[in-house]
């Protein structure tokens, strides 16, 4: 594996696997009012477009941890419709 490939999966996997503490804490509290609506759906959208990026560009490390990432938004978007308001 290239450094390169291997920095790739790293950073992905750091940025990635910061969103589970908000969402444990989201959970724990039943609370989301202090998430904003925009950014998460700023987030999914360009989630999403990096997702796409990586499939067409056949980007192992930017699919996966992409792949990884807009599922825990959606999560995080399913927690701020249930408990932000």
């Amino acid at each position: 594996m290239l450094i390169s490939e291997f920095l790739g999966f790293l950073g992905g996997a750091f940025t990635s696997l910061g969103y589970i503490p908000q969402l444990l804490r989201i959970l724990k509290l039943k609370s989301a009012h202090e998430i904003s609506l925009p950014f998460t759906l700023f987030f999914l959208a360009g989630g999403l477009c990096w997702l796409t990026y990586g499939i067409l560009s056949d980007l192992p490390p930017v699919i996966l941890w992409n792949a990884v990432g807009v599922a825990l938004l959606c999560v995080l978007f399913y927690g701020k419709l249930k408990y932000g308001r």
